[in-house]
């Protein structure tokens, strides 16, 4: 990515412009990409601009699960989703302490129902003119089930999820293939794409209605463009930037997954042009490796399936603290655990442990699994002959990185602890039943096993006894963000609204870099995508309906 720094947000006012489209879109991952096809295709001129030098933001590095409730395939099969049951579900998880089956909002503000009634009403429009169109073709993914298909809530609890058409059998590059087919599409049919184009700032007319942006770009110009019609801000959430990071989000992160482009800038435009934001402290959440993290590796990747049947993962005293096998952002809250007779947080470092058997055959270079194949970039990876070995390494990796983690350090009797986990977790293991977090025992644990042996008599597919003789293995795991999920609030349209709720003139956003009305929740696979895409729509139409300034 070009090195372009941020400058001033404050808006600017000017009476000339390089370069004018009808619309003009901020971001090139899937928000901004749908955003301007849609645009595209009501006849508006449109330009897109990405800062970084290539287009897909984060969007590129997903599997491209998009949730589309009530889908085309799903009606056509005869899979009942009713509005009423699917507005339930997505409330119930979004705030479970107001939720309300029987208030007329379910408890919610009036601003996350209508969001939840824009999602279920919209993206399946959405998705089928996108396929229509031959912009993003896909295959329903019938076998998939939402996060939480066991709560009552869910009526539907399998049929939501699709995939770009032409990813491969294990799901991981639907991102690529959604970026390529998007983006593809878009200039052929006259989007007028430029990357390496840092946006720094709206344009204001004399009436204080947005009518474009001032962008820098790598070799020192600043281009003004005007938007006849709106701006588009689809320029992802604000994962890298760190002082936004420990200023908003609930909990310590030390980074994520997001493209390096993610640094919340339309936090700072967005609230310099007079949005109020809101969600700040949420994020879409993953478990990371630390080392990952701390070596602010481009390429990390949340571990979305935490492979291996003989593999658990200890706190500093060597003992489990969780169902390793939850969804990826249920998972993460493991971390976070916060103890107030200590004043720390004692499971900010999870060490994940295994043996032979799924170092053998639950290694993969997908979905950011920690157990990697042979040859593969294995420095995270801590190994040990004996646990005793093992012990000692995790030892010596954490006093490593002791002064960026807190200090953090294995204890005393970490090593006798872990072996007795270890038992623990065998009998578990070979009965089938862990009596201490469940593990195995939902839907979703069993779709993100990952690979592993067979083994036509283990009574629990997530779990096997691990090995009583070396070699072992280790990695150590924090919490971190896929992306974050605040920013300026919009109506369901995509306006962006100032702290009264009217809507800034000219101004609208999609995606991660505005206000998420999810919550805490992730309702299921492609929870994120899904309503990206409805929200792409809505917010494209009524661009195209603004007069021409």
């Amino acid at each position: 990515m070009p090195s372009i720094s941020r400058k001033s947000a404050a808006p600017a006012r000017r009476r000339s412009f390089d370069v004018e489209a009808d619309i003009v879109v901020v971001g090139g991952g899937a928000g901004g990409l749908a955003s301007a096809l849609f645009s595209r295709w009501h006849g508006n001129s449109v330009v897109l601009l990405e800062k970084a030098d290539e287009l897909g933001g984060t969007t590129r590095k997903a599997a491209f699960w998009y949730w589309v409730p009530n889908n085309k395939h799903m009606r056509e099969v005869g899979i009942e989703d009713r509005k009423e049951d699917c507005l339930r579900y997505m409330a119930r998880l979004s705030r479970p302490e107001a939720y309300d089956p029987d208030h007329p909002t379910l408890g919610m503000s009036q601003w996350e129902y209508d969001s939840y009634a824009a999602i279920y009403d919209n993206a399946s429009p959405a998705t089928e003119l996108l396929a229509k169109k031959g912009a993003l073709e896909y295959r329903h993914c019938d076998f998939v089930p939402d996060y939480w298909a066991e709560l009552p809530e869910d009526k539907a609890p399998k049929g939501r999820v699709l995939l770009p058409k032409g990813a491969r059998e294990s799901m991981s590059d639907g991102g690529e293939v959604a970026v390529r087919a998007m983006s593809d599409r878009a200039r052929a049919d006259g989007v007028d794409i430029r990357t390496g184009h840092r946006v720094q700032r709206t344009v204001l007319d004399d009436d204080g209605r947005v009518v474009g942006i001032e962008a820098d770009t790598a070799d020192g110009r600043t281009i003004a463009f005007r938007a006849a019609k709106a701006v588009i801000f689809a320029s992802g959430g604000f994962t890298h930037d760190v002082t936004l990071r420990k200023n908003f989000l609930s909990v310590p992160v030390f980074g994520g997954c997001a493209a390096r482009s993610n640094e919340g800038d339309f936090v700072h435009i967005g609230s310099a042009a007079g949005a109020e934001l809101r969600n700040m402290n949420y994020a879409w959440m993953c478990p990371i490796v630390l080392e990952k993290a701390l070596a602010d590796d481009p390429a990390l990747i949340g571990t979305f399936s935490p492979s291996g049947d003989s593999m658990i993962y200890v706190d500093r005293n060597g003992k489990r603290v969780t169902n390793e096998k939850l969804a990826y952002n249920e998972s993460a809250q493991a971390f976070f655990a916060w103890d107030p007779a200590r004043s720390e947080y004692p499971n900010l470092v999870l060490a994940a442990i295994w043996d032979r058997r799924s170092q053998e055959h639950s290694a993969s270079d997908e979905y950011g699994r920690f157990i990697v194949p042979e040859g593969a970039d294995d420095r995270h990876v801590i190994k040990g002959a004996t646990l005793a070995e093992l012990s000692r390494n995790i030892r010596a990796r954490l006093e490593k990185h002791a002064g960026r983690i807190g200090g953090l350090a294995l204890s005393g009797n970490f090593e006798k602890n872990l072996a007795a986990t270890i038992e623990r977790f065998n009998g578990f293991a070979r009965e089938g039943r862990d009596l201490d977090f469940r593990r195995g025992e939902r839907q979703v644990e069993l779709l993100f096993n990952g690979p592993a042996a067979e083994s036509p008599a283990a009574p629990n597919p997530t779990m096997y006894p691990i090995a009583g003789e070396g070699p072992y293995y280790a990695a150590l795991l924090t919490g971190g963000n896929l992306d974050t999920k605040g920013g300026p609030v919009t109506s369901p349209d995509g306006q962006v609204l100032d702290h009264t709720g009217t809507p800034i003139a000219g101004l609208y956003g999609v995606g991660n870099c505005v206000a998420s009305a999810s919550a805490r929740a992730y309702w299921a696979g492609g929870a994120t995508l899904g309503p990206i895409l409805a929200f792409a729509y809505l917010a494209a139409n009524a661009a195209n309906a603004e007069s021409r300034h």
